[in-house]
């Protein structure tokens, strides 16, 4: 009964509803905008390197792994997958497209975060939509919601899926024992997540800023050793990927269950764009312009799709195993892999699931305690935080028992949520992101160091903290 709820409302949530504003807010972004994730891509990457204007601040690259560990986790191997194995070849195509457009509302939703940022007492910054919401919109309850749904999102569904899809891929070795083990390994990833953040938001920093560049390179290096020792199918596979997404007939057929919908779903699900999460990441940065910190933020999404997600859908269709629902998941990547790396292929893909899932649980723990600094209207107690991360700790524990449909349902859910309040939002504020965009770039064809006062788009300064 359960599951059929969950799944009769997941279904609603996507299609019509997510699918339509997904689709509306990226192109109508990309447009006003005249595709500023094509244009500026160079821009980005130039900018990414850039120092803090204060020793000690958070920088643009601090604040893009941090971003960027929860974008990229599980949801690039075991998400992929399933979307391979459920909704055939064509979702790779479908994912590829939403992270192209979706690159302009992150770019817009990370610059709003940044031009509505505040300040804390020690001088860090902080922000994100509730912030937005709050100071742009004047609906201190709709910026409430968000943040309640953001925390119940990545505390609780997000989290919960990290860890199922964590200890789903031990299902391949002998001692696993569906009764037992994945609660033996949700005990051990909770307890090591809940000593991290412990240690608050500089710890996280820290970490994600480490493992984050380490994982995401050692898994494409595998991936390209699988392709190359298979190049002779690379032809075939993209032909069918782009046979399939174009298959209407087949889509409109049964669009719940199509290439479309999973690739929709899962590569949302991977880059986030739109969600509202990233921008607490990207207003910590301490960065000159606004839009820096949004051309960042939309790096991480083409890094998170366009590479990550790219290279495990490519590495498993390259693989010569036919992807099968009995294989949807992590034991599908692992078959792959083992094509060419044999028995150390499935050890692999779990050490890379173990880092991907500790540096997603991470990431997102870092949203939510921003989510709970917006409600309380401060950092709460040190006593309630305890208790707060020892709960956060308890669902990472539940989530290892979840059912494999259950723990995707109610993370399409929750995420949903969240992207029906932020996005609608973004419509109403875009206005000021693009402003800031041009102001950039006349300031970056006049040979500046780009900086922004707002008074320069036509802004009332006395409505910020800070650019004044």
């Amino acid at each position: 009964m359960v599951m059929k709820i969950l799944d009769g409302l997941d279904g609603f949530l996507y299609y019509p509803v997510l699918i339509i504003v997904l689709l509306a807010a990226g192109l109508y972004f990309s447009l006003r905008t005249k595709f500023v994730q094509l244009r500026l891509f160079p821009e980005s990457i130039r900018v990414v390197m850039e120092k803090p204007n204060k020793e000690g601040n958070v920088s643009s690259f601090q604040a893009l792994m941090v971003s960027t560990a929860s974008r990229v986790g599980t949801g690039n191997i075991v998400g992929v997958s399933t979307a391979v194995c459920l909704g055939g070849y064509g979702a790779v195509f479908w994912m590829w497209l939403i992270a192209i457009i979706g690159g302009a509302s992150a770019f817009i939703e990370s610059t709003l975060a940044q031009i509505y940022k505040r300040r804390s007492d020690n001088g860090e910054f902080y922000g994100g939509p509730s912030y937005y919401i709050e100071s742009a919109l004047h609906n201190r309850g709709l910026a409430v919601l968000f943040a309640v749904s953001l925390i119940l999102t990545y505390a609780g569904g997000f989290n919960m899926l990290a860890s199922y899809n964590l200890q789903s891929t031990f299902a391949v070795y002998s001692f696993y024992d569906p009764a037992v083990t994945p609660w033996i390994i949700g005990a051990v990833l909770a307890v090591l997540v809940g000593w991290c953040i412990m240690g608050g938001g500089k710890r996280v920093v820290k970490a994600t800023s480490t493992l984050v560049p380490i994982m995401g390179l050692g898994y494409v290096v595998v991936s390209l050793i699988v392709l190359i020792a298979h190049a002779n199918l690379i032809p075939s596979v993209f032909a069918q990927i782009f046979k399939d997404a174009f298959d209407f007939q087949s889509i409109f057929a049964g669009i719940a269950g199509s290439c479309m919908m999973y690739g929709i779903k899962r590569g949302l699900y991977s880059n986030e764009a739109g969600v509202g999460s990233a921008p607490n990441a990207a207003a910590a940065a301490d960065v000159s312009h606004p839009v820096k910190q949004g051309l960042v933020q939309m790096l991480s999404v083409f890094i998170d799709t366009l590479l990550l997600c790219s290279a495990t859908a490519l590495m498993c269709l390259c693989s010569g195993v036919l992807p099968t629902e009995e294989l949807a998941g992590a034991p599908y990547v692992q078959k792959s892999v083992e094509t060419v790396l044999g028995s150390f292929g499935p050890i692999f893909v779990t050490v890379a699931m173990v880092l991907f899932a500790f540096t997603t649980l991470l990431g997102n723990l870092f949203y939510v305690e921003n989510g709970l600094a917006f409600i309380h209207k401060s950092v709460p107690s040190k006593q309630f935080m305890t208790g707060f991360r020892i709960l956060c700790a308890a669902v990472i524990l539940i989530g290892a028992g979840l059912p494999m449909a259950a723990a995707w349902d109610i993370a399409d859910i929750l995420m949903a949520v969240m992207c029906l309040i932020n996005l609608p939002a973004c419509f109403r504020l875009g206005k000021v992101a693009i402003d800031a965009c041009r102001d950039y770039e006349a300031q970056r064809k006049a040979g500046k160091n780009p900086v922004f006062r707002a008074a320069d788009i036509g802004m009332d300064p006395d409505q910020l903290e800070w650019w004044k």
